[in-house]
């Protein structure tokens, strides 16, 4: 059965009266209230705090919705904060934005809200600001949410893809592939035997420990590997640095479940989306150590050494005779040992094989 008028977002929601105010009383500062958002300002001010500004934005248009591990709602949290975190940065607060389509059931959207809600008291990270807007039906898709965050990065803290140095070890936080193949297949309705369930998951306070708990100026590279998975990200960290990256496949952890749905389905895992793992190159004398910093959290406990930062050009690939074709490592570039022994070269994803997986 269809839901009712009153079970459904309607344009009027949208329209900035009195429907509007009763969603927002009614359920956003439900859920989401604090001193500053309830204030209902055109804007939020924030006391000052030392460090310097970090600002970042991004927007989620996940099919489905919800899913194993999550939904639209923990994504758009998590991921915001991670890339605050990714530059070394404390998150401070989120904005959030929402573009509903009208007939999504209110049912559904409490969900997302009371998702959101519980992401941000448990990452100690407060919406203060937002906005919505409703859209005909068929002008979106359910829900989209646009969430920006503000953090502060400690004057000594430098963190960057350009920084990356020869030497470094990296060392990836986790099982790779959670995420995308756990939408993907949602997505389609393919039934797969194991415990599939996304990543999502927010990685400031592991990046504050390793910030606090490694020698200075240590740290210089962290990524996490959403959209093009692990390759790729890996790719732009070498572009950055023009620097060789080189990965030792046995040593890059991947849960089974999602290793068989790879299998079955013709796609490699190095290049399916993440939520909630991150990817740090450390001074190679720190490497152990940020490695036990990490497995000590639940973010990081499957956290693994995968390789090494080479600078240079890299030996000729096997069986190239030793001529290096234009796909040949060099500089700036990304190989895999295999585990079979050969030489791999890994490239950025190319084409959209797994579409709106946040």
């Amino acid at each position: 059965m269809a839901p009712t008028t009153a079970e459904t977002i309607l344009l009027d929601h949208g329209s900035g009266g009195l429907a509007s105010q009763q969603l927002i009383s009614g359920l956003f500062l439900k859920y989401l209230g604090n001193k500053v958002l309830s204030a209902l300002e055109d804007s939020a001010v924030m006391d000052n705090q030392p460090g310097r500004l970090a600002f970042t934005t991004d927007s989620y248009v996940v099919d489905p919705i919800f899913f194993p591990g999550g939904d639209i709602g923990t994504l758009a949290v998590h991921g915001t904060i991670n890339d605050l975190a990714m530059r070394g940065a404390r998150p401070l607060c989120l904005s959030l934005g929402l573009i509903l389509e009208e007939g999504l059931a209110l049912s559904d959207l409490e969900r997302v809200i009371i998702s959101i809600r519980d992401a941000s008291e448990s990452c100690g990270v407060p919406i203060v600001t937002g906005d919505t807007k409703v859209v005909p039906v068929g002008k979106a898709d359910k829900i989209f949410i646009n969430t920006s965050g503000i953090g502060l990065v400690a004057d000594n803290v430098e963190i960057s893809t350009s920084r990356a140095q020869a030497g470094d070890k990296i060392i990836l936080s986790g099982s790779m592939g959670d995420h995308g193949i756990t939408i993907m297949t949602r997505r389609a309705g393919i039934a797969l035997s194991g415990d599939l369930r996304s990543d999502s998951m927010a990685l400031h306070t592991m990046v504050q420990l390793l910030l606090t708990g490694l020698p200075p100026a240590s740290l210089h590279t962290l990524r996490d590997p959403t959209r093009g998975g692990v390759a790729t990200c890996l790719c732009e960290i070498a572009g950055s640095s023009g620097l060789m990256l080189e990965i030792e496949e046995d040593c890059i952890p991947v849960r089974a479940e999602v290793r068989a749905a790879c299998e079955i389905l013709g796609l490699d895992p190095l290049y399916l989306a993440n939520e909630g793992k991150c990817l740090a190159l450390v001074a190679p004398d720190s490497a152990d150590q940020a490695l036990a910093l990490m497995q000590a959290c639940p973010e990081g406990a499957e956290a693994a050494i995968i390789g090494t930062v080479i600078a240079g050009a890299a030996p000729a690939i096997p069986g190239s005779h030793g001529i290096r074709p234009s796909l040949a490592v060099t500089a700036g570039r990304v190989i895999l040992k295999t585990t079979i022994g050969g030489t791999r070269v890994i490239t950025p994803l190319h084409g959209a094989p797994l579409p709106r997986i946040c």
